[in-house]
């Protein structure tokens, strides 16, 4: 999908239904279904003007790509995610996590440590390469650094890896002995 136009919109439809589950409307009220979705994705598209064309043709691709499904349950309209569609959410939610940084740092590490096996070197080498993404220091091969609260944006990765926190886990520390280094690296 191309950015800019329908496929930014596409984009944040998959992942609003990827974070609900599904989205129901009454049949009977069409209008109110183009103004949410309007209202919903006004703040990413802001100097983009969101047409009630332009949001049903995103629909439409959707449909037409088997990213959605369309059905009518009662007086009610359900659309949700397919497989496909919610793999392509997946894939979208992690190409676009980051970690809010606060204004002040708690004075607490986060520490990664991760054992994944050989066998799953695919899998070990995309957790390598979002921690590094996010900003992580690496401190060691599989123990990974930041100063941030990131344990919502961890399990995310966990979730779409296919990994438990037996293979990933997160240790919040006071302390980590001369940490000159890290507090130049993350200007803290």
């Amino acid at each position: 999908m191309k950015s800019g136009g329908r496929g930014s919109i596409t984009k944040e439809i998959l992942k609003y239904l990827l974070l609900v589950g599904a989205f129901y409307f009454a049949a009977s009220s069409p209008y109110f279904c183009y103004k949410f979705w309007q209202n919903l994705l006004k703040k990413k598209h802001s100097k983009q003007k969101l047409t009630k064309r332009s949001i049903s043709n995103s629909f439409y691709y959707l449909l037409k790509r088997g990213l959605i499904e369309i059905e009518r349950e009662g007086a009610d309209v359900k659309i949700a995610l397919t497989e496909k569609g919610k793999e392509l959410g997946q894939k979208y939610q992690i190409d676009d996590l980051k970690i809010k940084t606060p204004k002040k740092w708690d004075g607490k590490w986060r520490i990664v440590i991760f054992d994944i096996s050989q066998t799953k070197r695919i899998i070990r080498d995309i957790f390598r390469r979002k921690l590094k993404e996010l900003g992580f220091y690496q401190l060691q091969k599989s123990v990974w650094v930041y100063p941030y609260s990131c344990e919502r944006e961890i399990e995310i990765l966990r979730k779409f890896l296919g990994v438990g926190k037996r293979n990933i886990r997160l240790i919040v520390a006071e302390s980590i002995e001369e940490d000159k280094f890290l507090r130049k690296f993350f200007k803290l």
